[in-house]
């Protein structure tokens, strides 16, 4: 957890304020049983009125400057505890935006959600309590058994017997519960991964009636979750209790032996009830330290899995100096591309060399899993290749900086997504400039003029979250044209036209012709009549090119494309 401090400088000022104001605290809690034992002994005893108003009156004081600077110092624990959370989560989100396609499928979505949000409030919360409670303990004990053996040294072997004894059960409890908590984070992210897989996949769960089965396997997590922590919850409990008992035992031995020496002359009441309110305060200083002890280990399996994704350093990165294209046009090639999948037996693509120029269409087409997806990943430097170069105007993407080669790049992905926000402010995600007549234009070439101008407040209208307010269609033709809106060099279509009618892909396709005249098109797609009239058709089979041409001389040279053809359309439609 150290290590996550360093986050912590900016705020190093008020962690020292709030640390100064727990110092003045703590010693105007101690200096008040001294003050009162002066009272009892010198004052009421000797029927002093004045010292007792004298010294009575500089307890209230040093007690409204306590609870001034316990006011304070809490402001500012709060203060840089919440400043050095949002941090965090500032540090964490930008280097998950950074983590390419493989790293994030390393750790899960949920898992990061998790850590994002969970583990970082138990270390945020330990960083408030650390300022108060951890500053405080030592001062509250070292100063109370300072004070308890300057007031009455007679009794000072009760506090020798009984520190130690509370100490050792603390650690041995603490030791129990740190293997707990980890297993605790990890439950979570079980607990966060059902339940987004359910949310996200409620359709399906209810059309397969499958929501009994569900339920039953939520039921499983979280009945696992809450017997781990009902089982930390146990352990921990047995901390205030025994605490508790100690204390009041402790307060037993100070009054039987503490009384037979008041008796015997030995010992002054007054003394005596000092001794036992510093024996209280240094009671509570271990408290404090038993809650340290049950919030530390939680906190440190927190920090250890924020500290994980820290450490990451992205595979894919900007390089020291970046190359940009002489001249920006949009070519793109893929010379002899090898690239495979974690913990896959074989290849993605292998071998797969062909060139896409300005100002033609190029389709790629093949069967599932067939490497389609993955060559518009590999353009996009979602992956980088294993080997050979992806190249855009002749420079290897790897040799520019992400933000220049997608800035080439309007991409209308597989799974079209779309934020939660207006329609407008959708189709301007990849181009904040874009004028009205412009979203207007790219939503007729996308076909979604007429169904955005039904909704209420027509390219205002609210989408929700994930856009499940709109068909599947619909969605497809915003995503396509938020691509068309940037207006760029390249564009992707990554089996964008699969939910839209073959009239509306027809128009959709003659529309776009018109408006991509200079740039490049790549268009992925399983249908035949979507991608017939390329210029260029790249068919592969398991992840191999074996066949490049147009329509026309693949249904001549190539075997897979003909056989892809003849599922599809009839006999005369293939021609």
């Amino acid at each position: 957890m150290l290590r996550l401090f360093k986050y912590l400088k900016p705020y190093a000022l008020m962690v020292a304020l709030a640390l100064l104001m727990e110092f003045a605290s703590s010693m105007a809690e101690l200096s008040l049983p001294a003050l009162m034992s002066v009272i009892v002994d010198e004052g009421v005893a000797t029927g002093d009125i004045a010292l007792i108003w004298r010294t009575g009156a500089r307890m209230l004081a040093i007690a409204f400057i306590g609870v001034a600077a316990n006011l304070t110092g809490g402001f500012f624990a709060a203060r840089s505890a919440m400043g050095f959370g949002k941090t965090l989560r500032s540090k964490v989100f930008s280097r998950v935006s950074s983590f390419s396609l493989r790293e994030l499928d390393r750790f899960g979505t949920s898992s990061l959600i998790t850590r994002s949000t969970n583990d970082i409030t138990q270390v945020q919360q330990v960083t408030f309590m650390m300022q108060r409670m951890m500053a405080k303990a030592p001062i509250m004990a070292i100063g109370g058994i300072a004070m308890a053996l300057a007031t009455e040294p007679r009794l000072a072997w009760i506090l020798l017997v009984v520190i130690p004894i509370l100490g050792a059960a603390i650690v041995i409890i603490a030791l129990k519960g740190l293997p707990l908590f980890k297993s605790i984070q990890a439950k979570i992210d079980a607990l966060n991964r059902v339940m987004r897989e359910n949310l996200s996949g409620i359709r399906v769960v209810r059309a397969f009636d499958r929501v009994e089965h569900e339920r039953a396997r939520f039921d499983g997590v979280n009945a696992d979750l809450t017997a781990t922590s009902l089982k930390v919850n146990r352990i921990m409990a047995f901390v205030p209790a025994f605490i508790t008992v100690m204390m009041n035992l402790t307060s037993v031995m100070i009054v039987w032996f503490g009384g037979r020496e008041v008796g015997s002359g030995a010992i002054r009441i007054g003394s005596l009830m000092a001794f036992i309110q510093y024996a209280a305060h240094i009671m509570f200083s271990v408290v404090m330290v038993s809650v340290i002890f049950i919030m530390v280990p939680r906190a440190q399996v927190s920090a250890e899995r924020v500290n994980e994704v820290l450490d990451v350093e992205p595979e894919i990165d900007d390089p020291a100096s970046p190359v940009r294209p002489v001249e920006a046009k949009g070519r793109v090639e893929f010379r002899n591309v090898d690239f495979g999948y974690d913990g896959a037996s074989e290849p993605a693509v292998k071998d797969v060399s062909f060139v896409a120029e300005p100002g033609t269409t190029t389709a790629i087409i093949g069967g599932t899993g067939s490497g389609k997806s993955t060559l518009i990943n590999l353009l996009a430097r979602f992956y980088d290749v294993k080997d050979g170069a992806v190249l855009v105007d002749g420079v290897d993407v790897r040799d520019m900086s992400q933000e220049t080669l997608r800035s080439y790049l309007g991409l209308a992905p597989q799974n079209a997504t779309l934020f939660s926000g207006t329609i407008a402010e959708n189709l301007r995600f990849g181009r904040d400039e874009a004028t009205d007549d412009e979203l207007a234009e790219a939503a007729a070439i996308a076909q979604a003029s007429a169904f955005i101008a039904e909704k209420d407040g027509g390219m205002e209208a609210t989408l929700s979250q994930g856009g499940v307010n709109v068909s599947g269609g619909q969605k497809q033709r915003l995503s396509i044209a938020r691509a068309l809106a940037r207006k760029p060099k390249i564009y992707l279509f990554d089996d964008s036209f699969s939910a839209l009618d073959f009239k509306t892909d027809a128009r959709l396709r003659s529309a776009l012709r018109k408006k991509t005249g200079d740039a490049t098109v790549i268009i992925v797609a399983q249908r035949v009549g979507t991608i017939r009239d390329a210029d260029q058709i790249v068919v592969l089979d398991e992840g191999r090119v074996v066949g490049k041409g147009r329509h026309a001389e693949l249904m001549a040279t190539c075997a897979v494309y003909k056989e892809i053809v003849a599922s599809q359309l009839s006999a005369e439609e293939a021609v």
